[in-house]
C-alpha cells in the first residue's frame, strides 16, 4: 500500500518488519479456570473490562482481579452506546427512540482476548467484552455484535470472510489548545519532520525509540504487525496486519489504536487517527483487503477451479460498487472524514475498480489465484474498525446474494472525474437510511441509532465557528 498522495508504488519498498512471539488468538485462554491460572501466573492485580462504543472508543470498568474472577456481574448504562463523540445524546426521531429507563447492558468477557496492558506500571490486564441484554441476547446496535452478525450471515451460506486491514496515522506535536493547527513532530535529528518520506527508512528511524515501544507493547499483548512503513505525510506512519478472521482483526485494530496512542504519549507526542489532521498533507486511510473462503473446503471462492475469476468475485465487486456509497457513513464517520474525500486529495472518490489501480475505490492486487482478493480503499482511519469491516463485508455479501454485476475494470487514473460519493455527513446519513438491503443485514436497531448519533454530531459541529469564517467573512460581508 502507498500514500494516497502519490497513487503509485515506489520501486523499492522500505518497511520495518517484525513478528511478535505469539498471536492473540493462539494464547489458549478458553474458560474461567484457564483465565484464573493465566492471571495468577502473571501476578495481575487489576483488570480493564472494555468494549468499543459507536466511535470505537474503549468503554468499560476496571476492577481488582479477585472481583473479576468471582463471576461478578459487569454492566454499563445503555446510554453510553448512544452518545456522540462529544458526549451528547440524540433526540428521538427518524426511527430512533432513546430508552426511557436507560437500563443496564451486561458486559460478557471474551476470554480469548485476555492480554496484559504493558504500559501500566502495576500488573494490569485487559479483556474485550461483548454487550448483551439482561436476558443474554446480543445488543443489536453494539459494534462488535454488528460485525458478528455479518460474519454469521456468511457462515449461514457456508462461507468465511478473511480480511487484512492497513491503518495509517500521524504523529504530531503535543497540542493542548484545539484552536491551533496540528504540526509535525521533531524526530531524533532535532528537526521537524517534512513530507515526501514515503517508504523512507530514515523517516522511520526518526522515531526509533517510539516505534520500539510500539513493538514491545504489541508483543506484550500478542498483537501481530506484518509491516510498518513511513508514509508520504509529515510524520505519517502505516501499520499492516496479517490476514485473518474479521472479528479478531477488528479486535487487533481496536487495541492497536490504544497501544499507539499510549506509546506516543510516553514520548511526549500525540498519535492521531483523524482522517485529515493537517492541512496540505495526505489523509489517513484504513484500507481493507477482503477475500472469502468456503468453510468446508478452505478454498478461495473468488477463484474458479481453472484459476480464473469466479462469479462470486464479480458479484462481490458489484455489491461494493452498488452499496458502498450507502455505507459511506460507516467508512467516513465524521465531518473531518470528508476533507480527505475531495478531488485533489488523492483518496479514491469514485466507485470504480481495477487491477492494481490505486486510483480506484476497489483495487484487485496482483496475486496468485489462491490469494485473489479485493481491497476497499475508501475507509478512513478514523472509522470504527468493527463497523468499517462490517459495512465492507456486508456490501460484498449483498452483491453475491443479489448477483450484482460490476462495471468494466478501469486501467487509467480514475480520480479525475466527478466525485461519486456523498460529499458530506448528512448526505451520507440519508443515503445510509435509504438502503433497505444494508438495513436488513446490519439491523434496524443499529441503523437508526447510528444515524441519530451522526445527525447530532453534525449539529454539534455547526455550533463551532471556524478560522475560515473569521478570515473571509468577518470584514468582507
Amino acid at each position: 500500500m502507498v500514500s494516497e498522495k502519490k497513487g503509485v508504488r515506489p520501486a523499492g519498498r522500505s518497511a520495518r518488519v517484525r513478528t511478535p512471539a505469539f498471536v492473540k488468538n493462539e494464547r489458549g485462554v478458553r474458560n474461567w479456570k484457564e483465565a484464573r491460572g493465566w492471571l495468577e501466573w502473571r501476578g495481575i492485580e487489576d483488570i480493564e473490562c472494555i468494549t468499543p462504543d459507536q466511535a470505537g472508543v474503549a468503554r468499560g470498568k476496571m476492577m481488582p482481579t479477585k472481583k473479576f474472577t468471582s463471576n461478578t456481574s459487569l454492566a454499563l448504562p445503555s446510554a453510553v452506546f448512544m452518545a456522540t463523540i462529544s458526549g451528547r445524546y440524540p433526540e428521538d426521531g427518524n426511527g430512533f427512540a432513546y430508552p426511557e429507563d436507560d437500563g443496564d447492558l451486561k458486559l460478557v468477557p471474551d476470554l480469548s482476548t485476555l492480554s496484559v496492558v504493558p504500559w501500566e506500571d502495576d500488573p494490569t490486564a485487559q479483556v474485550i467484552c461483548d454487550l448483551v441484554h439482561q436476558d443474554g441476547r446480543g445488543v443489536e446496535f453494539a459494534p462488535r455484535n454488528v460485525l458478528k452478525k455479518v460474519v454469521a450471515a456468511y457462515g449461514a451460506l457456508g462461507y468465511r470472510p478473511v480480511v487484512a486491514p492497513e491503518i495509517e496515522f500521524y504523529l504530531v506535536r503535543k497540542n493542548p489548545d484545539p484552536d491551533y493547527p496540528l504540526t509535525p513532530p521533531v524526530g531524533r535529528s532535532g528537526r521537524p519532520i517534512g513530507g515526501g518520506q514515503g517508504y523512507s527508512i530514515a523517516g522511520v528511524n526518526e522515531f526509533d525509540e517510539l516505534i520500539d515501544d510500539i513493538y514491545h507493547f504489541c508483543e506484550g499483548q500478542g498483537l501481530e504487525i506484518d509491516t510498518l512503513i513511513h508514509e508520504e505525510g509529515a510524520g505519517q506512519l502505516e501499520i499492516n496486519l496479517r490476514h485473518g478472521d474479521p472479528v479478531a482483526l477488528a479486535d487487533q485494530v481496536f487495541m492497536f489504536k490504544r497501544t499507539i496512542r499510549e506509546a506516543a504519549l510516553k514520548h511526549d507526542t500525540y498519535a492521531t487517527f483523524m482522517a485529515k489532521p493537517i492541512q496540505g498533507q495526505p489523509g489517513s486511510a484504513m484500507h481493507i483487503h477482503q477475500s472469502v473462503v468456503g468453510i468446508r473446503t478452505g478454498d478461495n471462492i473468488f477463484t474458479a477451479e481453472d484459476g480464473s475469476e469466479s462469479d462470486a468475485f464479480r458479484h462481490f465487486i458489484g455489491g461494493m460498487q452498488r452499496h458502498v456509497p450507502s455505507a459511506l457513513v460507516m467508512f467516513a464517520p465524521y465531518v473531518n472524514s470528508y476533507r480527505r474525500l475531495t478531488q485533489g486529495a488523492s483518496a479514491p472518490v469514485n466507485t470504480k475498480w481495477g487491477y492494481d489501480n490505486r486510483t480506484t475505490a476497489f483495487r484487485v492486487p496482483r496475486s496468485e489465484p489462491a490469494g485473489r482478493r479485493i481491497e476497499n480503499r475508501i475507509p478512513s482511519s478514523d472509522a470504527n474498525p468493527y463497523l468499517a469491516l462490517a459495512a465492507s463485508l456486508a456490501c460484498g455479501l449483498i452483491g453475491m446474494q443479489r448477483k450484482e454485476l460490476p462495471d468494466q475494470p478501469v486501467g487509467i487514473a480514475a480520480n479525475e472525474d466527478e466525485i461519486e460519493l456523498p460529499r458530506g455527513l448528512l448526505e451520507a446519513v440519508e443515503l445510509f437510511e435509504q438502503d433497505a438491503a444494508l438495513t436488513e443485514l446490519l439491523g434496524q436497531s443499529f441503523t437508526s441509532t447510528y444515524a441519530a448519533i451522526k445527525r447530532t454530531e453534525f449539529e454539534t459541529f455547526m455550533e463551532v465557528i471556524s478560522p475560515w469564517e473569521r478570515e473571509f467573512l468577518l470584514l468582507n460581508v
